[in-house]
Protein backbone atom coordinates (compact mmCIF):
# COMPACT_ATOMS: atom_id res chain seq x y z
CA UNK A 1 0.00 0.00 0.00
CA UNK A 2 1.25 3.45 -0.86
CA UNK A 3 2.26 5.44 2.19
CA UNK A 4 0.27 8.56 2.92
CA UNK A 5 3.34 10.80 2.94
CA UNK A 6 4.32 9.76 -0.58
CA UNK A 7 1.95 11.73 -2.74
CA UNK A 8 1.89 11.68 -6.52
CA UNK A 9 3.08 14.96 -8.00
CA UNK A 10 1.90 16.65 -11.17
CA UNK A 11 4.70 15.25 -13.35
CA UNK A 12 4.08 11.72 -12.05
CA UNK A 13 0.35 12.00 -12.70
CA UNK A 14 1.01 13.20 -16.24
CA UNK A 15 3.48 10.34 -16.70
CA UNK A 16 0.87 7.77 -15.62
CA UNK A 17 -1.67 9.08 -18.10
CA UNK A 18 0.77 9.57 -20.99
CA UNK A 19 2.33 6.15 -20.42
CA UNK A 20 -1.00 4.38 -20.58
CA UNK A 21 -2.26 6.30 -23.62
CA UNK A 22 0.88 5.78 -25.67
CA UNK A 23 1.16 2.13 -24.71
CA UNK A 24 -2.49 1.58 -25.51
CA UNK A 25 -2.70 2.74 -29.08
CA UNK A 26 0.16 4.20 -31.04
CA UNK A 27 1.88 0.82 -31.31
CA UNK A 28 -1.13 -1.49 -31.12
CA UNK A 29 -3.70 -0.15 -33.57
CA UNK A 30 -1.79 2.33 -35.72
CA UNK A 31 -2.06 0.10 -38.78
CA UNK A 32 -5.80 -0.27 -38.30
CA UNK A 33 -6.16 3.51 -38.31
CA UNK A 34 -4.09 3.80 -41.49
CA UNK A 35 -6.38 1.31 -43.19
CA UNK A 36 -9.49 3.29 -42.24
CA UNK A 37 -8.31 6.91 -42.54
CA UNK A 38 -5.65 6.56 -45.23
CA UNK A 39 -3.64 9.76 -45.73
CA UNK A 40 -5.97 11.56 -43.33
CA UNK A 41 -4.61 9.67 -40.33
CA UNK A 42 -3.05 12.77 -38.63
CA UNK A 43 -6.38 14.58 -38.93
CA UNK A 44 -8.13 11.55 -37.40
CA UNK A 45 -5.82 11.73 -34.38
CA UNK A 46 -6.61 15.43 -33.96
CA UNK A 47 -10.36 14.80 -34.15
CA UNK A 48 -10.22 11.94 -31.65
CA UNK A 49 -8.19 14.21 -29.37
CA UNK A 50 -10.96 16.80 -29.56
CA UNK A 51 -13.48 14.12 -28.57
CA UNK A 52 -11.23 13.29 -25.62
CA UNK A 53 -11.14 16.95 -24.58
CA UNK A 54 -14.94 16.96 -24.53
CA UNK A 55 -14.86 14.20 -21.92
CA UNK A 56 -11.83 15.71 -20.18
CA UNK A 57 -13.78 18.90 -19.49
CA UNK A 58 -16.18 16.96 -17.26
CA UNK A 59 -13.46 14.76 -15.75
CA UNK A 60 -11.47 17.84 -14.79
CA UNK A 61 -14.43 19.58 -13.15
CA UNK A 62 -15.58 16.46 -11.32
CA UNK A 63 -12.09 15.22 -10.40
CA UNK A 64 -11.15 18.55 -8.82
CA UNK A 65 -14.08 18.32 -6.38
CA UNK A 66 -14.76 14.58 -6.00
CA UNK A 67 -11.55 12.95 -4.80
CA UNK A 68 -11.81 9.17 -5.07
CA UNK A 69 -9.69 6.38 -6.50
CA UNK A 70 -12.88 4.87 -7.93
CA UNK A 71 -12.69 7.60 -10.58
CA UNK A 72 -15.69 7.69 -12.94
CA UNK A 73 -17.81 5.36 -10.80
CA UNK A 74 -17.52 7.81 -7.89
CA UNK A 75 -18.68 10.59 -10.24
CA UNK A 76 -21.63 8.52 -11.46
CA UNK A 77 -22.60 7.45 -7.95
CA UNK A 78 -22.66 11.09 -6.85
CA UNK A 79 -24.52 12.18 -9.97
CA UNK A 80 -27.23 9.56 -10.50
CA UNK A 81 -27.18 7.68 -7.20
CA UNK A 82 -27.04 4.00 -6.34
CA UNK A 83 -29.10 2.06 -8.89
CA UNK A 84 -28.83 -0.81 -11.34
CA UNK A 85 -27.16 1.41 -13.95
CA UNK A 86 -24.46 2.51 -11.51
CA UNK A 87 -23.72 -1.10 -10.71
CA UNK A 88 -23.76 -2.14 -14.36
CA UNK A 89 -21.32 0.66 -15.19
CA UNK A 90 -18.96 -0.48 -12.43
CA UNK A 91 -18.95 -3.95 -14.00
CA UNK A 92 -18.55 -2.35 -17.41
CA UNK A 93 -15.52 -0.42 -16.17
CA UNK A 94 -13.93 -3.69 -15.09
CA UNK A 95 -14.76 -5.24 -18.48
CA UNK A 96 -13.14 -2.24 -20.18
CA UNK A 97 -9.88 -3.20 -18.49
CA UNK A 98 -10.41 -6.83 -19.51
CA UNK A 99 -10.80 -5.85 -23.18
CA UNK A 100 -7.85 -3.45 -22.96
CA UNK A 101 -5.63 -6.29 -21.74
CA UNK A 102 -6.63 -8.34 -24.78
CA UNK A 103 -5.78 -5.37 -27.02
CA UNK A 104 -2.32 -5.12 -25.47
CA UNK A 105 -1.74 -8.86 -25.87
CA UNK A 106 -2.73 -8.69 -29.53
CA UNK A 107 -0.46 -5.68 -30.11
CA UNK A 108 2.48 -7.37 -28.36
CA UNK A 109 2.19 -10.45 -30.58
CA UNK A 110 2.08 -8.26 -33.69
CA UNK A 111 5.52 -6.78 -32.91
CA UNK A 112 7.13 -9.78 -31.22
CA UNK A 113 6.67 -12.41 -33.94
CA UNK A 114 8.30 -10.44 -36.81
CA UNK A 115 11.12 -9.38 -34.49
CA UNK A 116 12.03 -13.03 -33.77
CA UNK A 117 11.49 -13.99 -37.44
CA UNK A 118 8.45 -16.17 -36.75
CA UNK A 119 5.60 -16.43 -39.24
CA UNK A 120 2.49 -14.64 -38.08
CA UNK A 121 -0.42 -17.08 -37.95
CA UNK A 122 -3.48 -17.61 -35.72
CA UNK A 123 -1.59 -20.38 -33.90
CA UNK A 124 1.65 -18.44 -33.28
CA UNK A 125 -0.29 -15.31 -32.32
CA UNK A 126 -2.51 -17.28 -29.94
CA UNK A 127 0.50 -18.90 -28.26
CA UNK A 128 2.21 -15.54 -27.66
CA UNK A 129 -1.01 -14.00 -26.32
CA UNK A 130 -1.58 -16.93 -23.96
CA UNK A 131 1.98 -16.94 -22.61
CA UNK A 132 2.03 -13.15 -22.21
CA UNK A 133 -1.22 -12.96 -20.22
CA UNK A 134 -0.17 -15.98 -18.15
CA UNK A 135 3.19 -14.34 -17.39
CA UNK A 136 1.73 -11.08 -16.12
CA UNK A 137 -0.99 -12.94 -14.25
CA UNK A 138 1.73 -14.84 -12.39
CA UNK A 139 3.61 -11.62 -11.63
CA UNK A 140 0.50 -9.98 -10.27
CA UNK A 141 -0.30 -12.98 -8.10
CA UNK A 142 2.92 -12.40 -6.17
CA UNK A 143 2.52 -8.62 -6.27
CA UNK A 144 5.06 -5.83 -6.72
CA UNK A 145 5.68 -2.26 -5.56
CA UNK A 146 4.87 0.44 -8.09
CA UNK A 147 6.26 3.93 -7.63
CA UNK A 148 5.12 7.03 -9.52
CA UNK A 149 8.69 8.21 -10.04
CA UNK A 150 9.60 4.91 -11.74
CA UNK A 151 6.65 5.31 -14.10
CA UNK A 152 7.95 8.77 -14.97
CA UNK A 153 11.27 7.31 -16.16
CA UNK A 154 9.51 4.50 -18.02
CA UNK A 155 7.46 7.05 -19.93
CA UNK A 156 10.60 9.08 -20.58
CA UNK A 157 12.15 5.98 -22.18
CA UNK A 158 9.07 5.47 -24.38
CA UNK A 159 9.08 9.05 -25.54
CA UNK A 160 12.82 8.91 -26.22
CA UNK A 161 12.37 5.91 -28.50
CA UNK A 162 9.52 7.64 -30.32
CA UNK A 163 11.73 10.73 -30.54
CA UNK A 164 14.35 8.68 -32.40
CA UNK A 165 11.55 7.75 -34.80
CA UNK A 166 10.02 11.23 -35.14
CA UNK A 167 12.94 13.66 -35.51
CA UNK A 168 15.03 11.90 -38.20
CA UNK A 169 11.83 10.89 -39.97
CA UNK A 170 10.69 14.49 -40.40
CA UNK A 171 13.68 15.20 -42.67
CA UNK A 172 12.79 12.38 -45.07
CA UNK A 173 9.04 12.95 -45.36
CA UNK A 174 7.65 12.90 -48.90
CA UNK A 175 5.15 15.80 -48.87
CA UNK A 176 2.99 14.09 -51.47
CA UNK A 177 2.32 11.18 -49.11
CA UNK A 178 0.77 13.31 -46.37
CA UNK A 179 -1.54 15.64 -48.33
CA UNK A 180 -5.02 15.00 -46.88
CA UNK A 181 -8.02 14.28 -49.07
CA UNK A 182 -11.38 15.87 -48.45
CA UNK A 183 -13.71 13.92 -50.68
CA UNK A 184 -16.74 12.24 -49.09
CA UNK A 185 -15.07 8.83 -48.76
CA UNK A 186 -11.96 10.14 -47.01
CA UNK A 187 -13.94 12.45 -44.72
CA UNK A 188 -16.02 9.46 -43.67
CA UNK A 189 -12.85 7.42 -43.12
CA UNK A 190 -11.32 10.22 -41.04
CA UNK A 191 -14.38 10.42 -38.81
CA UNK A 192 -14.57 6.64 -38.43
CA UNK A 193 -10.88 6.37 -37.58
CA UNK A 194 -11.24 9.15 -35.01
CA UNK A 195 -13.96 7.11 -33.29
CA UNK A 196 -11.80 3.98 -33.28
CA UNK A 197 -8.88 6.02 -31.92
CA UNK A 198 -11.05 7.35 -29.11
CA UNK A 199 -9.48 4.57 -27.03
CA UNK A 200 -6.08 6.12 -27.76
CA UNK A 201 -6.78 8.82 -25.18
CA UNK A 202 -8.54 6.74 -22.53
CA UNK A 203 -5.52 6.81 -20.21
CA UNK A 204 -6.24 10.34 -18.97
CA UNK A 205 -8.93 8.86 -16.72
CA UNK A 206 -6.26 7.15 -14.62
CA UNK A 207 -5.49 10.55 -13.13
CA UNK A 208 -8.82 10.53 -11.32
CA UNK A 209 -8.28 6.92 -10.22
CA UNK A 210 -5.25 8.07 -8.24
CA UNK A 211 -6.64 11.39 -7.02
CA UNK A 212 -6.69 10.40 -3.33
CA UNK A 213 -2.92 10.04 -3.47
CA UNK A 214 -2.15 13.23 -5.42
CA UNK A 215 -0.65 16.44 -4.17
CA UNK A 216 -3.21 19.25 -4.37
CA UNK A 217 -5.77 17.30 -6.45
CA UNK A 218 -8.01 20.34 -6.99
CA UNK A 219 -5.21 21.93 -9.02
CA UNK A 220 -3.27 18.94 -10.31
CA UNK A 221 -6.11 16.69 -11.50
CA UNK A 222 -7.35 19.14 -14.17
CA UNK A 223 -3.80 20.14 -15.14
CA UNK A 224 -2.64 16.54 -15.47
CA UNK A 225 -5.66 15.62 -17.60
CA UNK A 226 -5.31 18.46 -20.10
CA UNK A 227 -1.50 18.42 -20.30
CA UNK A 228 -1.39 14.65 -20.84
CA UNK A 229 -3.93 14.86 -23.68
CA UNK A 230 -1.98 17.71 -25.32
CA UNK A 231 1.32 15.81 -25.08
CA UNK A 232 -0.17 12.62 -26.48
CA UNK A 233 -1.97 14.42 -29.31
CA UNK A 234 1.35 15.99 -30.35
CA UNK A 235 3.08 12.60 -30.28
CA UNK A 236 0.30 10.86 -32.23
CA UNK A 237 0.14 13.48 -34.96
CA UNK A 238 3.95 13.59 -35.27
CA UNK A 239 4.28 9.82 -35.48
CA UNK A 240 1.49 9.54 -38.04
CA UNK A 241 3.06 12.25 -40.23
CA UNK A 242 6.45 10.50 -40.17
CA UNK A 243 4.97 7.05 -40.82
CA UNK A 244 2.78 8.21 -43.70
CA UNK A 245 5.50 10.45 -45.12
CA UNK A 246 8.12 7.70 -45.33
CA UNK A 247 6.14 4.67 -46.46
CA UNK A 248 3.57 4.07 -49.16
CA UNK A 249 0.09 3.81 -47.70
CA UNK A 250 -0.40 0.32 -49.15
CA UNK A 251 2.79 -0.88 -47.45
CA UNK A 252 1.75 0.70 -44.16
CA UNK A 253 -1.61 -1.05 -44.27
CA UNK A 254 0.01 -4.36 -45.18
CA UNK A 255 2.25 -4.04 -42.10
CA UNK A 256 -0.70 -3.23 -39.84
CA UNK A 257 0.46 -5.55 -37.03
CA UNK A 258 3.83 -3.78 -36.63
CA UNK A 259 3.30 -0.69 -38.75
CA UNK A 260 5.64 1.70 -36.93
CA UNK A 261 8.58 -0.71 -37.00
CA UNK A 262 8.18 -1.19 -40.76
CA UNK A 263 7.74 2.57 -41.30
CA UNK A 264 11.10 3.25 -39.61
CA UNK A 265 13.06 1.16 -42.13
CA UNK A 266 13.27 3.74 -44.97
CA UNK A 267 15.23 6.23 -42.84
CA UNK A 268 16.63 4.15 -39.92
CA UNK A 269 17.18 0.78 -41.61
CA UNK A 270 17.30 -2.46 -39.66
CA UNK A 271 18.38 -0.58 -36.53
CA UNK A 272 15.13 1.38 -36.60
CA UNK A 273 13.03 -1.74 -37.10
CA UNK A 274 14.65 -3.42 -34.10
CA UNK A 275 14.56 -0.28 -31.92
CA UNK A 276 10.89 0.49 -32.59
CA UNK A 277 9.92 -3.16 -32.15
CA UNK A 278 11.69 -3.33 -28.78
CA UNK A 279 10.16 0.01 -27.80
CA UNK A 280 6.72 -1.29 -28.72
CA UNK A 281 7.21 -4.47 -26.68
CA UNK A 282 8.46 -2.46 -23.73
CA UNK A 283 5.64 0.07 -23.99
CA UNK A 284 2.85 -2.46 -24.43
CA UNK A 285 4.17 -4.65 -21.61
CA UNK A 286 4.30 -1.67 -19.27
CA UNK A 287 0.73 -0.68 -20.13
CA UNK A 288 -0.51 -4.27 -19.82
CA UNK A 289 1.03 -4.75 -16.39
CA UNK A 290 -0.26 -1.39 -15.17
CA UNK A 291 -3.74 -2.25 -16.42
CA UNK A 292 -3.84 -5.58 -14.60
CA UNK A 293 -2.19 -4.38 -11.43
CA UNK A 294 -3.28 -0.77 -11.18
CA UNK A 295 -6.76 -0.80 -12.68
CA UNK A 296 -8.50 -4.10 -13.19
CA UNK A 297 -8.00 -5.19 -9.57
CA UNK A 298 -9.68 -2.07 -8.18
CA UNK A 299 -12.42 -2.29 -10.81
CA UNK A 300 -13.14 -5.95 -10.05
CA UNK A 301 -13.35 -5.31 -6.34
CA UNK A 302 -15.69 -2.40 -7.00
CA UNK A 303 -17.82 -4.42 -9.41
CA UNK A 304 -18.12 -7.31 -6.98
CA UNK A 305 -18.43 -5.63 -3.59
CA UNK A 306 -19.73 -2.20 -4.54
CA UNK A 307 -17.30 -0.51 -2.20
CA UNK A 308 -15.49 2.66 -3.18
CA UNK A 309 -11.90 2.35 -1.97
CA UNK A 310 -10.75 4.98 0.51
CA UNK A 311 -7.15 4.55 -0.66
CA UNK A 312 -5.33 3.08 -3.62
CA UNK A 313 -4.65 -0.49 -2.49
CA UNK A 314 -2.47 -2.27 -5.00
CA UNK A 315 -2.89 -5.67 -3.34
CA UNK A 316 -6.66 -5.80 -3.57
CA UNK A 317 -6.35 -9.04 -5.56
CA UNK A 318 -5.70 -10.79 -2.26
CA UNK A 319 -9.15 -9.72 -1.07
CA UNK A 320 -10.79 -11.10 -4.21
CA UNK A 321 -8.21 -13.55 -5.54
CA UNK A 322 -10.55 -15.09 -8.09
CA UNK A 323 -10.76 -11.71 -9.83
CA UNK A 324 -7.21 -12.02 -11.14
CA UNK A 325 -7.97 -15.36 -12.79
CA UNK A 326 -11.35 -14.28 -14.17
CA UNK A 327 -9.82 -11.11 -15.61
CA UNK A 328 -6.97 -13.06 -17.24
CA UNK A 329 -9.23 -15.74 -18.71
CA UNK A 330 -11.75 -13.28 -20.14
CA UNK A 331 -8.92 -11.16 -21.58
CA UNK A 332 -7.47 -14.21 -23.30
CA UNK A 333 -10.87 -15.14 -24.74
CA UNK A 334 -11.27 -11.67 -26.26
CA UNK A 335 -7.72 -11.81 -27.66
CA UNK A 336 -8.26 -15.23 -29.27
CA UNK A 337 -11.76 -14.59 -30.64
CA UNK A 338 -11.48 -11.06 -32.07
CA UNK A 339 -8.90 -9.38 -34.30
CA UNK A 340 -7.17 -6.19 -33.20
CA UNK A 341 -9.51 -3.90 -35.15
CA UNK A 342 -12.58 -5.51 -33.58
CA UNK A 343 -11.10 -5.31 -30.09
CA UNK A 344 -10.33 -1.64 -30.68
CA UNK A 345 -13.93 -0.78 -31.60
CA UNK A 346 -15.37 -2.83 -28.71
CA UNK A 347 -13.06 -1.01 -26.29
CA UNK A 348 -14.07 2.36 -27.69
CA UNK A 349 -17.77 1.49 -27.43
CA UNK A 350 -17.44 0.48 -23.77
CA UNK A 351 -15.54 3.62 -22.83
CA UNK A 352 -17.97 5.89 -24.68
CA UNK A 353 -20.88 4.45 -22.67
CA UNK A 354 -19.04 5.16 -19.41
CA UNK A 355 -18.13 8.64 -20.63
CA UNK A 356 -21.76 9.45 -21.52
CA UNK A 357 -22.87 8.63 -17.98
CA UNK A 358 -19.99 10.67 -16.54
CA UNK A 359 -21.20 13.66 -18.55
CA UNK A 360 -24.79 13.08 -17.41
CA UNK A 361 -23.54 13.04 -13.83
CA UNK A 362 -21.60 16.24 -14.47
CA UNK A 363 -24.75 17.92 -15.76
CA UNK A 364 -26.61 16.97 -12.58
CA UNK A 365 -23.72 18.10 -10.37
CA UNK A 366 -22.73 21.21 -12.33
CA UNK A 367 -24.06 23.55 -9.65
CA UNK A 368 -21.74 21.98 -7.06
CA UNK A 369 -18.61 21.20 -9.10
CA UNK A 370 -18.81 23.91 -11.75
CA UNK A 371 -19.31 23.75 -15.50
CA UNK A 372 -21.57 25.18 -18.19
CA UNK A 373 -24.69 23.02 -18.44
CA UNK A 374 -25.44 24.01 -22.05
CA UNK A 375 -21.92 23.00 -23.05
CA UNK A 376 -22.31 19.71 -21.17
CA UNK A 377 -25.59 18.95 -22.99
CA UNK A 378 -23.89 19.65 -26.33
CA UNK A 379 -21.07 17.30 -25.36
CA UNK A 380 -23.52 14.56 -24.38
CA UNK A 381 -25.22 14.73 -27.79
CA UNK A 382 -21.83 14.65 -29.54
CA UNK A 383 -20.85 11.50 -27.63
CA UNK A 384 -24.20 9.84 -28.36
CA UNK A 385 -23.70 10.60 -32.06
CA UNK A 386 -20.16 9.20 -31.90
CA UNK A 387 -21.44 6.03 -30.20
CA UNK A 388 -24.20 5.47 -32.78
CA UNK A 389 -21.71 6.06 -35.59
CA UNK A 390 -19.40 3.45 -34.07
CA UNK A 391 -22.24 0.92 -33.91
CA UNK A 392 -23.07 1.70 -37.55
CA UNK A 393 -19.44 1.07 -38.53
CA UNK A 394 -19.46 -2.23 -36.65
CA UNK A 395 -22.71 -3.24 -38.38
CA UNK A 396 -21.28 -2.49 -41.81
CA UNK A 397 -17.77 -3.92 -41.43
CA UNK A 398 -17.39 -5.77 -38.08
CA UNK A 399 -20.49 -7.79 -37.25
CA UNK A 400 -18.54 -9.92 -34.75
CA UNK A 401 -17.42 -6.74 -32.95
CA UNK A 402 -21.02 -5.52 -32.85
CA UNK A 403 -22.11 -8.78 -31.26
CA UNK A 404 -19.15 -8.56 -28.87
CA UNK A 405 -20.21 -5.04 -27.86
CA UNK A 406 -23.81 -6.15 -27.34
CA UNK A 407 -22.75 -9.15 -25.25
CA UNK A 408 -20.43 -6.98 -23.14
CA UNK A 409 -23.09 -4.34 -22.43
CA UNK A 410 -25.91 -6.82 -21.80
CA UNK A 411 -23.60 -9.02 -19.73
CA UNK A 412 -22.74 -6.12 -17.43
CA UNK A 413 -26.43 -5.33 -16.93
CA UNK A 414 -27.28 -9.00 -16.30
CA UNK A 415 -24.49 -9.46 -13.76
CA UNK A 416 -25.56 -6.34 -11.90
CA UNK A 417 -29.16 -7.58 -11.81
CA UNK A 418 -27.96 -10.83 -10.23
CA UNK A 419 -25.78 -9.00 -7.69
CA UNK A 420 -28.38 -6.41 -6.81
CA UNK A 421 -31.52 -8.49 -6.54
CA UNK A 422 -30.24 -11.91 -5.55
CA UNK A 423 -27.36 -10.86 -3.28
CA UNK A 424 -28.91 -7.57 -2.09
CA UNK A 425 -25.77 -5.68 -3.12
CA UNK A 426 -25.63 -1.94 -2.50
CA UNK A 427 -22.89 0.58 -3.13
CA UNK A 428 -21.15 1.99 -0.07
CA UNK A 429 -19.61 5.45 -0.21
Amino acid sequence: MMKKNKKIGLLEAIAMAVGTMIGASIFSVFGVGAQIAGRNLPEAFVLSGLFALIVAYSYAKLGAKITSNAGPIAFILQGIGDNIFTGALSILMWLSYVISISLFAKGFAGYFLPLVHTRVSPLSTGIVETLLIAFFTAINFFGSKAVGRLEFYIVLAKLSILGVFIFPGFFTINPGYIIPSFNAQHIQGTFTASIVFFLSYMGFGLVTNASENMENPKRNVPLAIFISIAVVMFVYVSVSLVALGNLLLADLIQARDNALAVASRPFLGSFGFILISIGALFSISSALNATIYGGANIAYSLAKAGELPGYFERKVWFNSSEGLYITAILSLIFALVFNIGEIATITSAVFIIIYIFVLISHYRLAKDVGGNRKFIILNIFILIFVFLSLLSYQWQTQRDALYGTAITLSGALTLEYIYRYLKKRRFAK
